[in-house]
């Protein structure tokens, strides 16, 4: 940036890394620094996160608890396109961003500020993620990246620059064995040992989730009731929100539910290793589909399996905010309308099974399908249906025969 900030909105986590550029931002820029904190369920001490910046010298701290608009505006959109990126990560850090980002720039606006500011390292996806929405949504609110134009490379010298500042942050010394962030929807885990995708996580690392060998040796059903694509009910119980997400992280995390340890692509070239644990989205996924196997048309279907990974790519790498995702989201909704009734599913020891599903949508006609009866279809037809399928495939078989590639 060119011009000298009047004052930052920094999005503050309240560790080492944005409680240093916390104070470094007001070394540097010798303005007012407001810490904003983002309550995304993440099950951490914000009213102590929120003490810790204002004794780093934040001039205003700023504490949102965005938890159901987290579900209900960017967690349910998501899931109603089953959008899962690379085929295992169902984006709990990726779809987080964009709210924050959000939020960042409402505070801004609030606040008198002309510059926004992050955390996140210059070889990650969160940089783009966090700037992309700021640019979206603020395109005249300056960007500043600490990570990218500051000469603290380790976190040696984090810790040094910390300890010149007074800042003291607790269990900040040892270097931990890998990195987390926490949501209401999943927590990651990256970076130190599990750098190499050849050291395994050591059992104690997974927090939501029950070991599936340990978990109860006693299948437990669930049954979830759907309305226009979005959980309502479980087991009867009407939930919405984050208590509904919360409800199901619960159930399917005693069951050893949501694991998993994958290698993803990430948007800025690099591979990377990253283990998550998504209890409740892994079951809200499985009964998501089974309801809409008995709801959507055929054509319906293969259409929205067909754009799904276009769709997880957009979150993934931060597009939220783009036209493209937004005109996309009006035919996932429009999709989404019959997709309601009830799914149940059994929860054994990290899997889950649907068990029943039903729907007064349902475009399952067992009097079409049984083999018991004729049910209007008449079975002759199906001579031409595949006469008429199977022409291309005759006319390519006489033409291989004359060629001789027979």
């Amino acid at each position: 940036m060119t011009a000298k900030p009047s004052k930052i909105v920094l999005a503050y986590s309240g560790g080492l890394d944005t409680s240093v550029i916390l104070r470094w931002l007001q070394d540097r820029y010798d303005c007012a620094v407001v810490a904003y904190i983002a309550d995304l369920g993440q099950g951490e001490d914000l009213e102590l996160i929120a003490a810790r910046a204002k004794e780093y010298g934040a001039a205003e701290v700023v504490v949102e608890d965005l938890q159901d608009e987290f579900v209900n505006d960017f967690v349910l959109p998501m899931f109603r396109a089953n959008a899962v990126y690379e085929g295992e990560y169902l984006l709990g850090t990726s779809i987080a961003r964009p709210l924050i980002a959000k939020q960042q720039v409402a505070a801004a606006r609030q606040h008198g500020a002309d510059a926004l500011a992050h955390g996140a390292t210059g070889k990650g996806n969160d940089q783009i993620r966090f700037e992309l929405g700021y640019l979206a949504l603020a395109p005249n609110l300056a960007v500043i990246a600490p990570w990218r134009i500051w000469d603290l490379q380790s976190r040696q010298s984090l810790l040094a620059y910390a300890k010149e500042r007074g800042i003291a942050i607790p269990d900040a010394t040892d270097k931990p064995p890998y990195s987390m962030d926490a949501n209401l929807l999943h927590i990651s885990y990256e970076g130190g040992e599990l750098e190499d995708p050849a050291n395994e996580p050591k059992p104690e690392m997974w927090q939501r989730t029950a070991a599936p060998q340990e978990a109860p040796d006693k299948p437990e059903k669930v049954k979830i009731e759907f309305e226009k694509g979005d959980p309502v009910a479980v087991n009867g119980e009407k939930l919405a929100g984050a208590a509904m997400l919360a409800r199901l992280n619960e159930l399917a995390g005693r069951h050893g539910v949501g694991r998993a340890d994958i290698v993803e692509s990430r948007f800025t070239g690099m591979k990377s290793r990253g283990c998550y644990e998504t209890p409740g989205g892994t079951l809200l996924l499985k009964a998501r589909r089974a309801l809409e196997a008995l709801t959507l048309d055929r054509e319906v279907m293969r259409l929205k399996d067909d754009l799904m990974p276009r769709y997880a790519t957009m979150v993934y790498n931060g597009l939220w905010f783009s036209p493209e995702r937004l005109l996309l989201q009006k035919l996932i909704d429009e999709a989404a309308r019959h997709v309601a009734g009830s799914v149940t599913c059994e929860l054994y020891r990290g899997g889950v099974t649907v068990a029943a599903r039903a729907s007064a949508n349902s475009l399952h006609d067992e009097s079409i399908a049984s083999f018991e009866e004729d049910g209007g279809y008449d079975q002759r037809d199906a001579e031409g249906f595949i006469k008429l399928n199977a022409l291309r495939l005759q006319t390519w078989a006489r033409r291989d025969e004359r060629d001789g590639d027979g």
